[in-house]
């Protein structure tokens, strides 16, 4: 994903003067090409990402569409109080960048996990919070991203995820993205589980179950219009991400379910625990210690929709 978002802002900024790229110390030979080809509007803000935000948002006063990259943890929490005033409050158009999100970084442990980013930033009004779920989302979320006149938070996985989509979707901020069509339950997917739903949903369909997958690349706004079809259509709907299960997909479509009148779905969402991983291991590993992996996502996902079935006395 992050190869796919140095490509893309690249491109973008040769053909838009506008665009600004703040970096926190790290992906600088990722941005080499960029720096050959806008030598002024590249900054390495260093370990002072509180300060970059704030300079973004100056930035973007002025007339400027900057962009601010670092891993998620620190371009998120350890400067929330800079987007909360500095860019939300004022509704300017800078591009949050959280790269290595969830817990793509899991290895180097607590420091570097980003389970909790979502929760935080979509509950900062005026803020759109765009998850991509493979490297041609990253390419389409960026290019609209850039159409928007408020703040944006743009998350992303490492490096290496498995391409999803053939080609460029026809993807729009805000609407849900049906990958899969199936016919029992729906999967929706937010980030780099994406490639894990669809594996999934391979699983399910050998055990019987029809699995439509959706990639929810949105997470505010919503797309409310999906989820009234969806949840008066399917008898399961499951959320899954490499985030908490407190505040990220799953806890915002909690909150819309709570407003409607009675539906047919059940929700079940599936995330990392309201716990902090204390074990040492890669991804794979922590997606395991989680049961985010493609099989046990299939395992929990069937069970859940066979006991939905013995409620309504289908089985």
């Amino acid at each position: 994903m992050r190869n796919a978002f140095a490509s893309e802002i690249t491109s973008l900024a040769t053909q838009d003067k506008r665009i600004v790229l703040l970096s926190g110390d790290i992906g600088n030979r990722l941005f080499d090409k960029f720096k050959s080809l806008c030598p002024d509007r590249f900054f390495n803000c260093g370990v002072a990402e509180a300060n970059m935000v704030s300079m973004a948002a100056g930035m973007a006063m002025y007339g400027l569409r900057p962009v601010t990259y670092t891993i998620a943890p620190f371009n998120t929490l350890r400067c929330l109080e800079q987007i909360k005033v500095d860019v939300c409050y004022t509704a300017l158009p800078v591009v949050i960048v959280g790269v290595g999100a969830g817990l793509s970084y899991a290895a180097n442990g607590v420091t570097h996990q980003s389970c909790e980013d979502i929760a935080f930033l979509r509950i900062l009004p005026n803020m759109t919070v765009i998850c991509p779920g493979d490297a041609w989302e990253v390419r389409v979320a960026l290019k609209q991203a850039f159409q928007l006149l408020g703040p944006v938070y743009l998350r992303l996985g490492k490096k290496n995820e498995p391409i999803v989509h053939s080609q460029e979707p026809t993807l729009q901020i805000g609407k849900a993205l049906v990958v899969r069509q199936g016919e029992d339950l729906c999967i929706l997917s937010t980030g780099n589980m994406l490639p894990v739903a669809m594996e999934a949903a391979e699983a399910l369909l050998i055990s019987g179950v029809s699995a439509q997958v959706v990639s929810f690349h949105t997470v505010k706004p919503l797309d409310e219009e999906y989820l009234r079809a969806a949840f008066n259509k399917f008898r399961l709907a499951v959320t899954v991400e490499e985030h908490s299960v407190l505040g990220g997909l799953g806890g915002s479509i909690s909150e819309w379910v709570t407003g409607q009148p009675p539906i047919k779905a059940r929700l079940l969402t599936l995330g990392t625990g309201d716990v902090f991983l204390h074990e040492a291991g890669g991804q794979d590993y922590a997606r395991s210690h989680f049961g985010l992996t493609s099989s046990e996502v299939a395992n929990r996902v069937l069970v859940a929709y066979r006991k939905t079935l013995e409620r309504e006395g289908g089985l």
